[in-house]
């Protein structure tokens, strides 16, 4: 009776581990913001505080607006602070110096770059 109990839980354990680690995927597309910010207010924000502001915007969906620094195949910068990663090739005819609002999860701040980095990133 007691080998029955215990297998009961582990297979209980198992399940919920399991579940626990393989979770959906995030949608960025279809998530609404939690904060709407330009470039320049958040790379001051950072500057200032990186550890404070991590906490606040770290794993958060955000929209960012800026001038279009530099243009890769799968990643642009936003005034040469906020560094955006794509999923896709980025089709659109995008020109440096020109106005964009990308829609990104923040995943960190390189200090030595100083540099936010978004991923999952789409053009609004």
């Amino acid at each position: 009776m007691k080998k029955w109990i215990i297998l009961i839980i582990l297979i209980g354990l198992c399940t919920s581990a399991y579940l626990y680690i393989y979770k959906d995927h995030r949608n960025i597309e279809t998530e609404t913001p939690v904060f709407v910010v330009t470039a320049n207010s958040i790379g001051s924000e950072f500057s200032k505080g990186s550890l404070k502001s991590e906490k606040k915007y770290l794993n958060k969906t955000i929209i960012v607006s800026g001038v279009i620094s530099e243009i890769n195949q799968n990643d642009l910068t936003i005034n040469d602070k906020i560094f955006c990663q794509f999923n896709k090739v980025i089709k659109q005819s995008l020109k440096i110096e020109s106005e964009i609002k990308i829609k990104g999860r923040v995943i960190g701040y390189d200090d030595l770059l100083e540099q936010i980095k978004l991923d999952q990133c789409i053009i609004e």
